[in-house]
């Protein structure tokens, strides 16, 4: 069964590279479908606490087995999509049985993925789980606590990368007004020596210099 779907929607386009989705670089919004009471959204929650905090998390509660759950991911996605705050999805639940992941199997929530508009990163079970939803998704990640590693960067890089800008920017900031600077005083000179003031003194002195010569020659020629 798992087989023929996967080959079913792999000849409609469902996993093909180019209609996948990029994760932004920063989200705003981050929004987790899982089970509220389930280790995913602890382990969602505490590296996302840990890696940038200030970025908000909507839950989206949903069954993730059991004969309710296709209907209640498809819903959970629905509802994320019509309240449109999230611009990234984490679509997942924590280790189990094969039987405990089929949900993530299912066609229908395969089609609810492939239909979102939102970029969704498929978290479901160990590193060694592979379902439909992980092929469907725009990004898969190896388990819930990857999914998050993998929608925010870490702050602690995100704070040198800023501080190093800052940096960069002070030293060009003070360059370029000390070349201001310098031009300034280069032009203060320039008019200076060309304003009307200084050419009437130097023409003064040169009218002195010229009268100390002509009395010089005539006393000589006495």
């Amino acid at each position: 069964q798992f087989e023929v779907l996967k080959k079913k929607l792999a000849a409609e386009g469902l996993f093909d590279e180019d209609r996948k989705q990029a994760l932004p670089d920063l989200p705003e919004r981050i929004g987790v479908i899982t089970s509220p009471s389930g280790a995913a959204i602890r382990d969602v929650l505490t590296v996302l606490r840990r890696r940038f905090p200030s970025i908000p998390v909507v839950v989206y509660p949903a069954a993730v087995q059991g004969d309710a759950a296709p209907g209640g991911l498809r819903a959970a996605l629905a509802k994320a999509n019509a309240r449109a705050e999230c611009d990234v999805l984490i679509l997942g639940r924590g280790g189990g049985s094969l039987e405990d992941l089929w949900a993530f199997n299912e066609e229908v929530v395969a089609r609810a993925i492939a239909a979102c508009p939102i970029p969704v990163i498929s978290a479901v079970g160990h590193e060694v789980d592979f379902t439909i939803a992980d092929f469907v998704a725009d990004v898969r990640a190896p388990t819930p606590s990857g999914a998050a590693e993998l929608v925010v960067p870490d702050r602690q890089d995100w704070l040198r990368a800023v501080n190093s800008f800052a940096t960069r920017i002070a030293r060009l900031g003070l360059r370029a007004v000390e070349n201001r600077g310098q031009t300034l005083d280069w032009l203060t000179r320039r008019l200076l020596q060309t304003s009307p003031q200084q050419t009437l003194l130097r023409q003064h002195e040169r009218l002195n210099d010229m009268q100390r010569r002509l009395r010089l020659a005539m006393r000589q020629d006495v």
